[in-house]
């Protein structure tokens, strides 16, 4: 048992977009942290999703502060494109990231935040908890009730269609994600796919005017707005809209459209009550949830997310949340839109640091993570 103390000022949990974000600002307001993740190198959760996966939102609105994207304006960055960003992003400016190392507790008590790892404990007067919401698959209470004869993944397991056994598969939900698997599933397998679809972002929006729209969904739809907190009030219960890909397509190659599933009945799923044809395989495009178990008394909303307030736990002091759905704005989430996020928590963190003084820990000054300004 590793019995390590490591005191540190701010602890930032996890290295995705939301923590090396995080990381690049608190270093522009020269303060003393440390971020940790759980995968052996950065960007690993990115490698593990499905061959074929691409952002949804185009390179030139998919980069972290200080450092664009490096893909083509107008592309979609692959997944491999994004970890390689990403894993790029903490070396070009030296963020003092410890791979690695899983949190399993959280608690506050008299002397600041202690947190439970496996590289020891560690205490901090703040903790940046950066996450997301996409830690754990999310599946339908109602998904243990099939036949155990019929294969079930979830999307985060799904690699492509060779990694799927040959006969009928059922794609459950019509979200970006479950149109992209299922069109790609329909060239070798009989494939269904269930749910009811958001609306569509035709290309040629992108094409066009995507500097326009990009500017509307990250500056108008935010919680300083009337229409972005009306738009937020109803995300969680609809999701994001289908980009790069309509439903006219997936029909096209020969998908066939059910409703959305609404149970099992004798083993088999049932769509709006009535059956379905029996699937061979299941792939539960369903989404995710966050991972917070390991925090102790963390309030929570309606959607059993952080009761935040821009990512600001209010009751709980020095706790601060990074990268959650619609924390600020409609793209909290993405990776072009999560610095605003994380520039505004990195600013409160400075602002308390200003007003409470230096750390008294008995150590010597950590060296801070140095800032390097990007070349044209």
């Amino acid at each position: 048992m590793n019995t390590n103390i490591t005191h540190v000022s701010t602890i930032v949990v996890g290295a995705g977009q939301a923590g090396l974000a995080t990381g690049f600002h608190l270093a522009r307001h020269d303060q003393d942290f440390l971020i940790l993740d759980a995968n052996e190198r950065i960007g690993e959760s990115w490698r593990r999703r499905w061959d074929s996966l691409r952002l949804f939102t185009p390179a030139r609105h998919s980069g972290l502060p200080g450092l664009p994207n490096p893909s083509p304006p107008g592309s979609y960055s692959s997944k491999d494109e994004v970890a390689g960003y990403l894993e790029g992003y903490a070396a070009q400016f030296g963020l003092p990231v410890r791979s690695g190392v899983t949190v399993s507790a959280l608690a506050r008590g008299a002397d600041g935040f202690t947190l439970a790892t496996t590289d020891g404990t560690f205490i901090a007067e703040n903790v940046v908890v950066a996450t997301g919401a996409n830690a754990l698959p999310s599946l339908p209470s109602f998904a243990s009730e099939l036949d155990p004869s019929i294969r079930q993944l979830h999307s985060d397991d799904y690699q492509n269609p060779d990694s799927v056994e040959i006969g009928p598969v059922l794609v459950v939900g019509a979200g970006t994600s479950g149109a992209e698997i299922a069109l790609e599933l329909a060239a070798s397998h009989p494939t269904y796919l269930a749910g009811r679809p958001t609306a569509h972002i035709p290309d040629a929006l992108f094409a066009l005017a995507g500097g326009a729209y990009w500017a509307f969904v990250n500056g108008v739809l935010t919680l300083k707005t009337p229409m972005g907190r009306k738009v937020a009030s109803k995300f969680h219960m609809r999701g994001s809209p289908l980009i790069r890909i309509s439903m006219k397509q997936v029909e096209a190659a020969g998908v066939i459209r059910l409703p959305r599933l609404t149970g099992v009945a004798h083993g088999l799923p049932v769509a709006d009550g009535a059956p379905v044809p029996p699937p061979k395989t299941v792939v539960w495009a369903t989404g995710y949830r966050p991972d917070l178990q390991w925090i102790e008394d963390l309030p929570r909303d309606e959607f059993g997310l952080p009761a935040t307030h821009r990512g600001v736990v209010k009751d709980i002091p020095g706790l601060y949340f990074v990268g959650m759905p619609f924390q600020f704005a409609l793209t909290s989430a993405l990776i072009g839109g999560v610095g605003r996020d994380a520039d505004y928590i990195a600013r409160r963190i400075a602002d308390s640091t200003a007003r409470t003084g230096p750390s008294s820990y008995a150590e010597p000054p950590r060296r801070k993570s140095p800032l390097i300004t990007r070349k044209p």
